[in-house]
């Protein structure tokens, strides 16, 4: 899947790309056809980075409920030409959830493109998951026999079938197609039943990797071998040296550390990392010296796993270096430093969205820091990443930190967050957003009425407003 292409943070739609509670504000203001427009685009042109832990689904879902939004666009998207070409789940992922909540509110034109979707799409499954949850039986059993039909019968077929069925993310409908009336049916979904819980038991049984017994260059080899077919293993190969590894092999290690093969290398400073081992600091600065690429972000990765106060010492030192090593050094001052390291993480977040923009992937911890340390100079900063970053998860940390740096975040960004795409941007803001603005009052009530909110939101809510307040 392509990186997606967002709209600048001032228009509707790279608000609504990103998911963004003003979005949702600015849409229900607009022309109701211009913000359809964007609203469809959204859904069939997936705008997140990481579709897969980033929530857009509810927040769109809401949006054509509040507009009265058709689903032609939907529709035509599911059951494109290229829906059979392109055959990745993201393509269709967002739109089949955006369905599956809509059918939770009663849009029954939402249940039933989805039990047509699951009938004749690609992406089956994942509507067969959606309905998994919302269709009613009946529903469900008439889907029996064109899910199965697009199994073949033979013994290719019968074991795509059985990992199907042993993979499938709700089993409910295969549940109760095990028991569906018709023998035809219940048969064969119970064969794949067994024949997929065979394959479990026989994979747990033929487990691969490392031995009781190995040797420290053992580990390292098989670490190696890693590195030799893409696959980095040096992490569950430091867990492996744990366990074979005493006293006398700590000669072998450091050496390894210094100068051995890259999966050596990589298994031995996480090794030394994790133990806390008094050469640790040394051989990883002469790692990010020296190493490959692979190298140094292992050694990186190992520092900022330490938690022993000589590595936060020694980050105060490196902190200021130009290099993967100081960027390492300011997130862990912003994890686990103390106030007296305030102007060092302030500076390393400035550097970071000034070098690498409002999405960079250090800006994370930086972010958290920034709120944990109460950085109140960092506001602006925070206001910055907050409006622009394209990342909801971002976002929400930058909402979390300015709830805690900036004053102003209450009769603010707070009340926007109240629409915010992530439920824990919307839990923060039902905490902090001040209830003298009579949008934050009704939002909190539709918030507590919601049954698809979730429950921390929910609880968050009714900590502000008493339980006569949330009838609607």
């Amino acid at each position: 899947m392509f990186d997606p292409v967002i709209a600048p943070s001032g228009t509707l739609l790279g608000l609504l790309q990103r998911g963004r509670g003003d979005g949702t504000l600015h849409a229900l203001t607009a022309p109701r056809s211009e913000a359809l427009a964007a609203l469809n685009h959204c859904v069939t042109h997936d705008p997140r980075h990481d579709w897969q832990v980033e929530n857009r689904s509810l927040y769109y879902a809401r949006l054509y409920l509040d507009l009265h939004g058709e689903l032609d666009a939907v529709e035509a998207h599911l059951f494109d030409p290229e829906d059979v070409l392109d055959t990745d789940e993201s393509r269709t992922g967002l739109a089949l959830a955006v369905l599956g909540h809509l059918a939770s509110y009663g849009r029954r034109d939402a249940l039933d493109l989805l039990r047509r979707y699951a009938a004749h799409g690609t992406n089956w499954a994942w509507a067969l998951d959606e309905l998994a949850l919302r269709d009613d039986d009946a529903g469900l059993r008439a889907l029996a026999a064109p899910v199965l039909a697009r199994f073949t019968t033979d013994a290719e077929g019968e074991a795509e079938l059985a990992a199907t069925v042993r993979d499938a993310f709700e089993p409910r409908p295969w549940r109760l197609w095990a028991d569906d009336p018709r023998e035809s049916v219940a048969t064969r979904v119970r064969a794949a039943q067994e024949a997929g819980s065979f394959d479990r038991w026989q994979r747990q049984m033929r487990p691969t990797g490392p031995r009781p017994g190995w040797s420290v260059q053992a580990v390292f080899e098989w670490a190696q071998q890693g590195v030799e077919r893409g696959a980095a293993l040096h992490v569950p190969a430091a867990r492996c040296l744990t366990a074979v590894a005493g006293p006398e092999d700590r000669p072998e290690i450091v050496r390894a550390a210094q100068d051995g093969t890259e999966g050596a290398r990589c298994t031995a400073l996480r090794y030394l990392a994790d133990s806390n081992d008094p050469d640790a600091l040394d051989l990883i600065e002469g790692a990010v010296t020296t190493g490959s690429t692979a190298v140094v972000e292992a050694a990186v990765d190992a520092f900022e796993r330490m938690r022993s106060l000589a590595a936060v010492d020694r980050a105060r030192g490196w902190a200021r270096r130009p290099d993967p090593l100081g960027a390492a050094a300011g997130r862990v001052l912003a994890c686990r430093g103390g106030v007296q390291d305030r102007d060092l993480v302030l500076a390393a977040l400035r550097e970071a969205v000034r070098g690498e923009g409002p999405d960079a992937p250090t800006l994370w911890t930086l972010v958290d820091g920034a709120g944990r340390l109460g950085i109140a100079c960092a506001a602006p900063v925070l206001r910055h990443v907050y409006r622009e970053t394209a990342s909801s998860h971002l976002r929400g940390r930058a909402a979390r930190a300015l709830a805690a740096t900036d004053p102003s975040y209450g009769t603010g960004f707070a009340v926007e967050c109240l629409w915010d795409c992530e439920e824990s941007t919307r839990e923060v803001a039902a905490r902090h957003a001040e209830t003298g603005d009579t949008r934050v009052v009704e939002r909190l009530r539709r918030l507590a009425a919601d049954p698809a909110e979730e429950a921390e939101v929910q609880t968050a809510v009714r900590s502000r407003i008493g339980p006569e307040e949330t009838a609607v």
